[in-house]
């Protein structure tokens, strides 16, 4: 079966669950692989005091026993520490007073850019909270513990998948011309996930003024996968393209507003010989056909399939939409002009979005592993791959 994962839960309800099925049996798999990346998703300079109140951690409810996956599906549990205090706010049952639609810390003055005026005029709802808790970034902290998942299944076959921060608030990180080692090691050591510590004393000093100002800032991320076998993906159907899944998985993180994979957009300014990559012979770089890119401007796809170079993705976030010096709009009751209402929120995400971002691509890259390697368990998806390796190298020798 295909892989898919859902999420359920809001913002400020009693937790999340992350549901993801179609995972081989035999992954090896703890609640601390999870939990990590979570924790990971927590951190970065300019967050709000949400992340001091949640340490966000995984209960398995299903689909993994004495350490592996049993090939049923994984649900997953997180609990929300702020449900305490919104206990009264979030109750399910109804309550005194609920006749008018509009408990204590109901929203009508609702913010631009934020899901909340569309949201309840679609759904027909008075409190823009009916929508904005589900629509809020909490939610993808079920991405992430789903996204964990797939990238140990990765790990396991031999991709690695990291990212780091290159623009933030309008100042740019210089990216190095040889990665580190460990990506994420290097990049979870810089408070906003930059390599570059330079930039990243320009940027907290904006981030810095920008919180003095009751603004937000934006900026880019990049995800950077390696070791994956060229031929993930598919040229022959719209929905297969591999570089068209990851666009849709990463348009889906809340805020991103743009994908670029490789050059992007610039590609579009140069003529062809400035954008296409040369290839030459390769022996021993099995997983790429034994054959090597010069360059990798096409950022690891080529035809809606993977080359074997890395695949390179840059995802951009636009500036959270809550400004706690608000901007003007309506109120939805009244219909009079007023502030948006000022959530509780970060100065910017942007580090935070690198991780989400992560486990999108590590779960559009595993469901393109088992589309074409299928396997009920590890151990048969293994033994799949290894003969499509050792096909790659009967060509060779060939």
């Amino acid at each position: 079966m295909p892989l898919r994962f859902t999420t359920a839960g809001e913002s400020h309800g009693p937790a999340l669950v992350s549901v993801l099925e179609g995972m081989p049996a035999g992954v090896p798999v703890l609640a601390t692989d999870v939990d990590q990346q979570l924790a990971r998703r927590q951190q970065g300079y300019g967050r709000g005091r949400r992340m001091q109140i949640e340490t966000d951690c995984i209960e398995f409810l299903s689909g993994v026993r004495a350490g592996e996956t049993l090939g049923s599906p994984i649900s997953m549990l997180i609990r929300n520490s702020d449900w305490a205090n919104w206990r009264e706010i979030m109750d399910p049952a109804p309550r005194d007073g609920d006749a008018h639609g509009l408990r204590k810390r109901h929203v009508t003055r609702v913010r631009p850019g934020h899901a909340d005026l569309t949201g309840i005029l679609k759904y027909d709802r008075t409190d823009a909270r009916d929508i904005l808790e589900r629509a809020s970034a909490r939610e993808t902290t079920a991405r992430v513990a789903a996204g964990a998942i797939c990238r140990v299944l990765l790990r396991e076959v031999g991709v690695e998948i990291g990212s780091h921060l290159v623009h933030l608030g309008g100042i740019d990180a210089r990216r190095p011309e040889v990665f580190p080692a460990d990506l994420n090691a290097a990049a979870d050591a810089s408070q906003l996930r930059t390599l570059d510590a330079d930039a990243e004393t320009q940027m907290i000093a904006r981030i810095d003024a920008a919180k003095a100002d009751g603004n937000t800032l934006g900026g880019i991320c990049e995800v950077v996968v390696a070791g994956l076998p060229v031929g993930l993906g598919s040229h022959v159907s719209w929905d297969t393209r591999i570089d068209g899944k990851l666009g849709q998985a990463m348009l889906s993180i809340p805020a991103v507003k743009g994908v670029e994979i490789g050059m992007g957009f610039e590609a579009a300014r140069r003529t062809g010989a400035d954008v296409h990559d040369e290839i030459e012979a390769a022996p021993g770089r099995t997983r790429a056909g034994h054959v090597r890119r010069r360059t990798n401007r096409a950022g690891g796809t080529e035809g809606g399939m993977t080359t074997g170079e890395e695949l390179v993705i840059r995802v951009a976030m636009k500036p959270i939409s809550t400004l706690m010096r608000p901007l003007g709009t309506v109120d939805t009751v009244t219909g009079e002009a007023a502030q948006a209402v000022a959530e509780r929120s970060d100065v910017t995400a942007v580090p935070a979005m690198g991780v989400i971002a992560e486990a999108m691509a590590a779960f559009v890259m595993a469901d393109a592993l088992l589309a074409k390697f299928g396997g009920d368990s590890l151990a048969e998806t293994r033994r799949n791959l290894d003969a499509y390796l050792a096909r790659l190298d009967e060509r060779v020798d060939r």
